[in-house]
Order: C-alpha cells, then structure tokens, then sequence
C-alpha cells in the first residue's frame, strides 16, 4: 500500500519577522487548505493512507473534513508538546512506519527538524514559511500528485530527486547540530527571540546553497558566488562591523527579508569544499540554524563546520509531473 505522510506546522510564517519586515503570513485556514489539496492529489494517483503528526491547531484533521477524499489517515500516537521536537520524533516515527513519501509544510527551520529525525524519507518540501530556501512554493494537488507517483513506485527516485546538503556543526569535535542552508554565528551572547532579522548581529555565515533569487542569508552568498542544490559544497562569508572597511571586500545588495533589501559589507569569502572542516575564531557567540539561533557557545570552545551531502532525497514537483507525462502515468486509455 502506498503511504505518504504529512507533516505540517502551524506556527510557520509567525515569527518576528513578520513585524519587523514585510513577510507574509500563511493563515491557518490556507494551510488546511493546501494540505487537503496535497491528500486530493495523492488520492488522484492511487494512494490510499496518510499517516499525520499531530498538531496544535488540527491542521491534517480540518483537511481531512471534505467528501471527497476517502483516504485512510492515521494520527501518529505520540505527545504533543508543541515545540521542534515533536517534529523530530514524528519524522522518525514515520520513516519506522514504512512512510514512502513525506510531504511537509513549513520552513527552513521545519524541514531541519524533519532531517534530525530522518534522514532517508523522499521529501516534497512545500514552503508555508518566511525566508526559505530548502521548501519550494509549489501548488498542493501537484504536490500531492508528485509525492503520491514516488509513493506508489510509479517514478523513481534517481528520475526526479537529488541529495540534500547539510551544515554539521561540531562543538570541540563533537558533532553538535545540522542546518539544511545557513549556519550565522551572532555576536549577542544569549539566544532569546530565535528569529535572525538584523543583519548588524553577525559576523560569520556558512551556506550550503548560495542562492540569487532567494531570501535571507543564502541571497548574501548568492551575490558573492551562486550555489545551488545541484552543485557541490558551499560558501562561507565574514560581515563587516557597520561603518568599517572591508579591506578590500565587497558590498553587496542582498534582499535579507521581505521588504528589507539593505547594503551588507563582506570582509572576506570563500568556496566550502565537500567534506572540508572550516574552525571558527574562537569566542563568545551565539548560533544560529536555518535562520534561528538556538545555543550559545564561549570562547574556550572550538566551533567548526563541514558541508556534506548526506540529507534526504528532494523531490523536485515540476521535474516529476514532467517525467510521469513523459511515461504516459496521467493516460487513461482511449475511450470506447
């Protein structure tokens, strides 16, 4: 039987950034909305369960309410306790599960969560969040549709999916953390309101994906040079403290958050090799992961960061519906 599932957050788009910049807010009800159509197009295509984590303002549940869908969905027995972890524990729960596609809506710091806990799931990454780079905006029935065909095996992976990249974090040689596109060191001490959204706080990013047409950290790297997904390893940049000299470094203009498109100056930058340990200049910081800081670190401690290609397969929603029309999967036979 094919089995998808869906997790989806419904605090996605509702941080700080929302009153300190122009980003858009994903209300609940369009949330619902998108996961119904997501259920829609993968009962379209022969799917017949979903298995659902939990949430706090029954997202999957309100979808499920419609006479169209027939579809067996499962609620994964689990606390909810309403914070990252349950996203880690559910994504874990789903891969034990035999999920054959994942479908998730959030944002970067969401999709991070879903990769803590496992890494081997199909995704199909649909953006509902702030600054995002990993999840795309992409229509829920197609999505649906693209995850229901991996789903039943009607495509294959090496078809229409890619590695993902990760930013290991290692705190005195021990593997501390992951981030999926940004690593940005702060130099406030504390980690307080998560959100990263002045840019006059840091001083060191490390990217996986450097991307020009994008939002947030990632759009810096992307003026210096442009990485994608499909390229190997990354970019690491230095900001210049405000009012300083670059020393020879660039200022580039980078959209850093909706609305809020401000000079940033670049002390120094370089490629990240696949697999290359880079040490951060020790000192007292605070780190941040796809965009929220989430724990400080001194100045007796040694930070350092690799970029590997050891995330789950994306599914890339366009490039499969183009290959299942390519196979005739949307071919219902000639009429008599």
């Amino acid at each position: 039987m094919a089995l998808i599932g869906i997790i989806a957050n419904p605090a996605a788009s509702k941080d700080i950034r929302r009153l300190v910049a122009q980003g858009r807010v994903v209300p609940d009800w369009e949330k619902v909305n998108i996961v119904r159509r997501v259920m829609l197009g993968a009962q379209s295509v022969g799917v017949t369960g979903v298995v659902a984590m939990p949430d706090s303002s029954n997202l999957v549940r309100r979808a499920a309410d419609d006479p169209a869908l027939s579809i067996d969905l499962e609620f994964l027995d689990m606390p909810s306790l309403y914070s990252e972890g349950d996203t880690v524990k559910a994504a874990g729960y789903m891969a034990e599960r035999g999920v054959d596609c994942l479908v998730t809506l959030g944002g970067d710091g969401t999709n991070r969560a879903v990769v803590a806990g496992c890494r081997t799931m199909p995704l199909v990454a649909i953006s509902t969040g702030t600054n995002n780079v990993f999840p795309t905006m992409v229509e829920g029935t197609l999505a649906g549709l693209a995850a229901g065909l991996v789903a039943n095996g009607s495509l294959e992976l090496s078809e229409v999916a890619m590695a993902s990249k990760t930013m290991n974090v290692y705190v005195d040689g021990q593997l501390r953390d992951i981030a999926l596109i940004d690593v940005a060191l702060s130099k406030e001490r504390f980690v307080s309101t998560k959100a990263i959204w002045d840019i006059d706080t840091l001083f060191e990013v490390f990217l996986t994906r450097a991307e020009p047409a994008s939002l947030g950290l990632s759009s810096i790297g992307g003026r210096l040079e442009a990485v994608t997904l499909a390229d190997e390893g990354g970019v690491q940049y230095s900001i210049a403290d405000p009012g300083t000299e670059t020393n020879g470094g660039d200022t580039v203009l980078a959209p850093i958050a909706p609305g809020m498109v401000p000079s940033v100056p670049i002390s120094s930058w370089r490629k990240m090799a696949d697999g290359e340990k880079l040490a951060v200049e020790k000192r007292h910081c605070t780190v941040a992961l796809d965009g929220e800081r989430a724990f400080s670190v001194n100045d007796s401690q040694q930070l350092e960061m690799v970029v590997r290609r050891d995330g789950p397969p994306v599914i890339d929603v366009e490039l499969a519906l183009k290959v299942a029309a390519g196979k005739g999967l949307f071919s219902l036979g000639q009429g008599t």
